[in-house]
């Protein structure tokens, strides 16, 4: 074989692994990656149960309990037009209260509860999700309460 031929036989296993190797690499970050998703867009998607996503909105007053074990809450997160239950066990943030932003990276159970694994709250007073800067909490607060009726 002719020195040229072994150079463009070179080259084009290099470009094949390297496409190979990108493939691969874009396949497994894709499996891991975290999708932000509001109440009103989990409500709206088909989301798979279990699939890692993010779930951000504002927590509902009054809707933080504690369970039995004294490590596990359950709250509802809710936005415009949704809510949606979620679960977390661990300590949770100093800034995490009611009426305030969080942002919670976890999965749905078969329930359609959200398990979260982390709790992110806001970090000030003038903090909101990119997503949800335009939610008057008092539409969420008027969508409950007809709801209810």
């Amino acid at each position: 074989m002719k020195p040229k031929h072994q150079r463009l036989l070179l080259a084009l296993t290099a470009v094949i692994g390297l496409l190979v190797a990108s493939l691969i690499a874009i396949n497994a970050l894709s499996d891991e990656a975290s999708y932000f998703y509001t109440p009103a867009t989990l409500h709206d998607q088909d989301v798979a149960i279990g699939k890692a996503i993010r779930l951000g909105g504002m927590v509902k007053q009054g809707s933080i309990s504690s369970a039995r074990d004294g490590v596990t809450i359950n709250f509802i997160v809710q936005d415009k037009d949704q809510q949606q239950m979620v679960r977390y066990t661990g300590v949770t943030p100093n800034l995490f209260v009611e009426g305030s932003g969080v942002v919670a990276d976890g999965r749905l159970d078969q329930n359609g509860v959200f398990i979260a694994d982390t709790l992110l709250a806001k970090h000030d007073e003038n903090y909101v999700p990119r997503e949800l800067q335009d939610i008057d909490m008092r539409d969420a607060q008027n969508l409950e309460k007809s709801v209810v009726q």
